[in-house]
């Protein structure tokens, strides 16, 4: 299966201190591979570094053949967006002052008020988060986490794009609101969207990875299929710590 986007090498640098020692990470088209690892393992610098946000030092990224990241070769982060790369932070990057409605518009690079918004597209999406239609005209600061969450992810996907990054989006929401995103993101995969997800929830990252990538100290340990990791608990103890099975 061809590889969408590959790192080789990657370091990067923040200020005085070195986060990616040697970043090789390969993502298949049409997969979602999960990024895990221990809490300061680099995995949000990894994401951060692709979309042009911390620029790698050394070492190139690759997206559809064509270097996008590293010395040499490095674009601006609106150039890579534009190639067709979505990015959803861990702080979800909605605007709380602006309309569910304004936020849409904003993330659609081809419109400029709703109305040029694709409406099947839109009713789609509706589909995966109905809560959105109801609070369309709402200020997106007023809506819940879990409200917040659907709304910067339906942001990355308002237009086709090729690959969505996205961080830790699990994170601090109930249980019915993952589901939710579990099933969303279980659309995308059948639409063949790319996806590159960091994920603490092991539930979400067994029910939904193809591919697995495990980061250490900056670095990539372990890659193969989610199913493998999954179902070796010696292997997740050496990687991660602990077993899968008691972190749900």
């Amino acid at each position: 299966m061809a590889n969408l986007l590959e790192l080789k090498g990657v370091h990067t640098h923040i200020g005085a201190y070195h986060i990616l020692h040697g970043v090789d990470l390969a993502i298949p088209e049409g997969q979602l591979t999960m990024l895990l690892g221990r809490n300061g393992a680099g995995k949000t610098t990894t994401l951060r570094t692709i979309m042009g946000l911390w620029q790698a030092s050394q070492g190139t990224v690759h997206f559809k053949g064509r270097q996008i990241g590293g010395p040499g070769g490095q674009l601006a982060t609106p150039l890579i967006a534009e190639g067709g790369i979505a990015y959803v932070p861990e702080n979800m990057g909605i605007f709380g002052d602006l309309s569910v409605k304004e936020n849409m518009v904003l993330a659609a690079r081809k419109a400029r008020t709703a109305d040029d918004l694709d409406t099947q597209r839109l009713e789609w999406i509706f589909g995966l988060f109905p809560a959105l239609k109801k609070f369309w005209l709402y200020p997106a600061g007023k809506l819940s986490g879990g409200q917040k969450q659907m709304l910067a992810v339906a942001r990355a996907i308002v237009e086709p794009r090729s690959l969505i990054l996205i961080d830790e989006p699990s994170k601090g929401l109930a249980p019915s609101i993952i589901q939710n995103l579990i099933s969303a993101f279980n659309e995308l995969k059948r639409q063949q969207t790319t996806i590159l997800l960091v994920e603490q929830n092991f539930a979400m990252a067994k029910a939904l990875g193809d591919r697995v990538a495990v980061m250490d100290d900056g670095r990539v340990v372990h890659t193969g299929s989610m199913a493998e990791l999954a179902g070796d608990e010696a292997l997740q103890q050496r990687l991660l710590g602990l077993s899968l099975a008691t972190h749900q």
